[in-house]
């Protein structure tokens, strides 16, 4: 006498194929996961950061009018470069001087642009790096080079390598999470996984283009079904899964996806909570510029990424998205600098006054730079031979400038910093040896630095 269950797997009534399809696809779903897959690890030494927010500035912020003062460029503006422009460029050889004024801040007395007063208070917690380069001239490849570490390949993405580390500090949110990311560019690439299990890709919420306010992750909410019908639903999914388990034998691969499952449901409730805002105060949302234009949506972000940090996410990315490709109008900056400057500073100021930045690292920057030389009337085109990117919290050194370009800030000449070296970094930072945070696929051992890197520990406090 068979069951009803036991009917509906069978062969024999139709159904048996799809229920050995669902098991199939449960186990190819687990691949190379485990049941605890996004638990908590050691690292390998001890860590001086537990987290990471990375504000990303998509399109090339100017060095020259931002973070690295140029006196010479100021004396020779108009007169033309005295070396030959990086290859691929569309540029004259005319220098064009920063449109902005600098002034030195803090006790440091780092030099800093007018584009940025409100970031400039924090400067004596900043460790500016002059002398970032990479390579892809192009944003697509500069894009893909800052958040995989290649120019062209499918890579695990920063984020996701963090996550396969260090897994997550708390069981019912993701490792890894970006808010309104950028579409173009590489798009998911940017916070995906590639061959790494599923469990460690980004989770988006809204994407570039959708305001920070309605921003949500899809199919969070089931169109039909109440919450309470989903759980019932799942908990006779799990029921199967345990009645083949006893019968077949333990399978590491169906318990990760079990597990997997369980994980999904949790978040549906727990990540739509942190990323709320309406329970945060007057003042919070003041620091951050939210209710006011123009800060409203990136203060949004901004805001989102100290919550899911406080909240034990990994690994936090915000994107102000495509905004500062200025070939034509370097100006422009001035209005992206109103949107971002003070929901930044905002950042900053709460995580500091909550105790989070002494192991929160921030990382703020773009895919390249651009060039000191004019392109059109007053633009400046795409330069990845020297650039800024700056760091603060976490471990690294506050009120401190490492590397420089040349005098007119176009290629990095002293205590050069490599994308392999920044990534390198940030990996030793949160515990991680970047030549030890392998994965094995296709044959051989992958890593996010691939054969180049090196950690920059002049960066360190």
């Amino acid at each position: 006498m068979l069951s009803r269950r036991d009917m509906l797997r069978s062969a024999s009534a139709g159904a048996g194929f799809g229920y050995l399809a669902f098991l199939d696809l449960l186990a190819r779903a687990g691949e190379g996961a485990s049941p605890n897959t996004l638990a908590a690890r050691a690292g390998h030494h001890p860590a001086r950061a537990k987290r990471v927010i990375f504000v990303f500035m998509h399109g090339g912020p100017s060095q020259v009018d931002t973070w690295d003062h140029k006196p010479e460029l100021e004396k020779r503006d108009g007169q033309e470069l005295p070396f030959e422009p990086a290859k691929g460029t569309t540029v004259s050889r005319k220098l064009m001087r920063p449109l902005w004024k600098f002034q030195k801040y803090g006790e440091s007395g780092i030099p800093v642009s007018e584009l940025f007063p409100e970031t400039a208070k924090h400067v004596d917690d900043l460790c500016v790096v002059n002398s970032m380069h990479t390579e892809g001239q192009s944003h697509g490849q500069a894009v893909l080079k800052l958040h995989t570490g290649d120019i062209a390949l499918s890579r695990p993405s920063v984020g996701s390598w963090v996550t396969y580390g260090l897994g997550t500090e708390n069981q019912n949110l993701p490792g890894f999470v970006t808010v309104c990311p950028t579409r173009g560019h590489g798009g998911a690439q940017n916070y995906g996984n590639a061959f790494l299990p599923a469990a460690f890709q980004g989770t988006s919420i809204g994407a570039a283009g959708t305001p920070a306010s309605s921003a949500q992750i899809k199919n969070a909410n089931h169109p039909d079904l109440p919450r309470e019908l989903q759980r019932q639903q799942l908990d006779f999914m799990q029921a199967l899964n345990k009645e083949h388990a006893a019968r077949a034998g333990a399978d590491d691969r169906l318990e990760a996806t079990a597990a997997s499952y369980e994980l999904a449901f949790r978040m549906q409730a727990a990540v739509p909570k942190v990323a709320d805002l309406r329970d945060e105060t007057k003042e919070t949302l003041r620091l951050y510029g939210i209710g006011e234009k123009p800060t409203d949506d990136f203060g949004r972000q901004c805001l989102m990424a100290r919550r899911f940090a406080e909240a034990g996410v990994r690994y936090i990315q915000v994107s102000h998205s495509f905004k500062w490709d200025q070939h034509g109008n370097i100006r422009q900056h001035e209005a992206n600098a109103r949107e971002t400057d003070r929901p930044v500073a905002g950042l900053l100021a709460d995580l500091k006054q909550r105790g989070l930045l002494k192991d929160t690292l921030v990382v703020w920057g773009g895919e390249f730079g651009r060039t000191p030389v004019s392109q059109g009337k007053d633009g400046r085109d795409h330069n990845p031979q020297g650039f800024t990117m700056w760091l603060a919290g976490g471990g690294v050194k506050g009120g401190h400038v490492h590397g420089a370009t040349d005098d007119f800030g176009y290629h990095a000449v002293r205590d050069k910093v490599h994308m392999h070296d920044l990534h390198a970094t940030i990996l030793w930072l949160l515990g991680l040896d970047h030549e030890k945070l392998t994965y094995r696929h296709a044959g051989r051992d992958f890593r996010l630095t691939d054969v180049y890197g090196r950690v920059v520990k002049d960066l360190f406090a």
